[in-house]
């Protein structure tokens, strides 16, 4: 054979390796739970309880279905009673799982006591923080935000503090017991710079800055930390 021809014939064949590695991984990625199963008990060998905030509605209520699903019983936190009432009354209907709704609003500061003694004493295995808040329905420049001193403070307490508070009361129970889950729920408008939504956009970058950095001091304790960059959540 030539040199042209095997030159040729060895980049073919590498294209076609590349090609289907990258092919395996996709597949991979669109069907975790056929190449990546867990053990039936992984999730609740983790704890008997998961907590989920903004989990009333949408994503973390989706999240406290499937929780509810897999055998644990749940804790959801969110601004509105009655939605709480309302999901809270579907999962027992339709799971064996006991849930405890606590009402909370993350815009505000003295909120976390009243968490902390509801669920004070419960063997927390998971913590989900979904809750967040866009600063307007409407996209617009920082400076043309209605009331914006109010909003800074709302969409920072409900998108950053809240995460770290919520963290702040769960996390020593999980090191004490040397086990536990901690899924923290950004948004894809983290990666790249949003006018428009220039505050949204820097606390879900903070989201993901501070699950990597939590994870690096929290993994040797058998804590699994992970950031999941998902559409708006909402409270």
């Amino acid at each position: 054979m030539a040199l042209d021809q095997l030159v040729f014939a060895l980049l073919g064949a590498y294209v076609l390796l590349f090609c289907g590695v990258r092919l395996a991984h996709l597949l991979m990625m669109l069907s975790p739970r056929v190449w990546y199963p867990l053990p039936e008990n992984f999730l609740t060998s983790m704890g008997k309880w998961a907590v989920i905030t903004g989990g009333s509605d949408g994503i973390g209520k989706a999240y406290a279905q499937e929780l509810a699903r897999c055998g644990l019983n749940v804790v959801i936190i969110s601004r509105s009673k009655e939605k709480l009432d309302r999901a809270a009354r579907e999962i027992e209907l339709n799971t064996k799982a006991k849930v405890i709704a606590i009402a909370a609003d993350f815009t505000e500061d003295d909120i976390y006591r009243g968490i902390k003694e509801n669920i004070e004493g419960l063997d927390i295995g998971i913590l989900v923080n979904n809750v967040g808040i866009l600063p307007t329905q409407i996209p617009c420049r920082l400076l043309e935000t209605a009331n914006l001193e109010k909003k800074m403070n709302q969409v920072i307490n409900c998108n950053i503090k809240a995460m770290v508070k919520m963290c702040h009361i769960i996390l020593p129970g999980m090191v004490e017991r040397g086990r536990g889950i901690i899924l923290n729920v950004s948004s894809g408008i983290a990666k790249v710079p949003c006018p428009t939504y220039a505050l949204y956009a820097a606390t879900k970058a903070f989201v993901e800055r501070f699950s990597q950095g939590l994870l690096a001091e929290y993994k040797s304790s058998g804590i699994l930390i992970q950031c999941v960059l998902l559409e708006s959540p909402r409270q």
